[in-house]
C-alpha cells in the first residue's frame, strides 16, 4: 500500500512538472503572437500615413491581403512619362519653380477628351469608361492635398483652390501623372473583385498611353519661377 501511495505521489508530481513545462510553452506562444501582431499594426500605421485614411481593411491580415493585391495592381508609367516625372521633381524641388495655374486644359478636360477618344475607339465601353474617369477625377481631387503636392506648392493650392473649386478644374497633367504613381496604394485598400481589377489596370494603362500620346499637348514646357520659393522646403 505504502509502494503504491509513492508511485501516485511520483506520478503526481511528474504531471505537476509536465504542467509546468505545457504552461511556459504555451506561454512563449502566446508571447510571439502579439509581437507578430504589433509589426503588422505598425506596418498598418505606416501606409495609412502614406494613404488616405479611412480605407483600412479589419482583418488583421489586412497585411497579406495588401501585398496579394499589391502584386495585381501593377501599372507600368511609360518611359517618356518618368521622364517628365523627374523633370517635374526637378523643377518644384530643385529649382523653386511652379506649374502656373490655372491650367489649360485642366484634369476634367483631360478626361473629357479621353472619353471621346475612347468612345470612337470602343462604343460598347463607354459606360463603363465614364465611370472609371469619374472615380480618377475623385480621387485626384481628394489625393491632390494630400499626397500629391510638394511643400513648396502648398501655398499655391491654397491661395487657388477656395470653397467649392475642385482641383481638376485648376491642376493638369503634371499633377495628374503624380495620381497614376499612387494608384498601387490606393487601390490596395479598396476591395474590388480581382477580375474587375484587372480591367481597371488595363484601363489605367490604356489612359497613360493616350497621356504619352499627347504629352506635348497636355504638359507644360516651362515652369514658372516667379512664385516657387514661396513654399518653403
Amino acid at each position: 500500500m505504502k509502494h503504491t501511495e509513492e508511485n501516485a505521489m511520483k506520478q503526481q508530481s511528474l504531471d505537476k512538472r509536465q504542467g509546468v513545462d505545457k504552461s511556459s510553452k504555451s506561454g512563449h506562444s502566446i508571447q510571439t503572437k502579439p509581437k507578430c501582431s504589433s509589426d503588422a499594426k505598425a506596418d498598418k500605421e505606416d501606409l495609412k500615413n502614406t494613404v488616405a485614411k479611412g480605407k483600412k481593411r479589419k482583418s488583421n491580415s489586412g497585411v497579406e491581403d495588401n501585398s496579394s493585391i499589391d502584386k495585381l495592381v501593377k501599372i507600368q508609367v511609360p518611359s517618356t512619362l518618368k521622364q517628365r516625372l523627374v523633370v517635374d521633381w526637378e523643377f518644384v524641388t530643385q529649382q523653386d519653380k511652379l506649374v502656373k495655374l490655372p491650367r489649360s486644359p485642366n484634369v476634367n478636360d483631360i478626361l473629357t477628351k479621353y472619353l471621346e477618344y475612347s468612345s470612337k475607339k470602343d462604343d460598347i465601353m463607354t459606360d463603363s469608361v465614364g465611370e472609371i474617369l469619374k472615380g480618377i477625377r475623385c480621387y485626384f481631387d481628394k489625393a491632390l492635398p494630400v499626397m500629391l503636392l510638394y511643400k513648396k506648392e502648398r501655398q499655391q493650392y491654397y491661395e487657388l483652390v477656395l470653397d467649392d473649386v475642385s482641383p481638376s478644374t485648376i491642376y493638369g497633367a503634371e499633377h495628374l501623372l503624380r495620381l497614376f504613381v499612387k494608384f498601387p496604394e490606393l487601390l490596395a485598400y479598396v476591395n474590388i473583385e480581382e477580375e474587375t481589377l484587372i480591367r481597371l489596370q488595363q484601363k489605367l494603362m490604356d489612359f497613360l498611353k493616350f497621356l504619352q500620346k499627347n504629352q506635348s499637348t497636355f504638359f507644360v514646357s516651362a515652369y514658372d519661377g516667379s512664385r516657387g520659393s514661396e513654399g518653403g522646403r
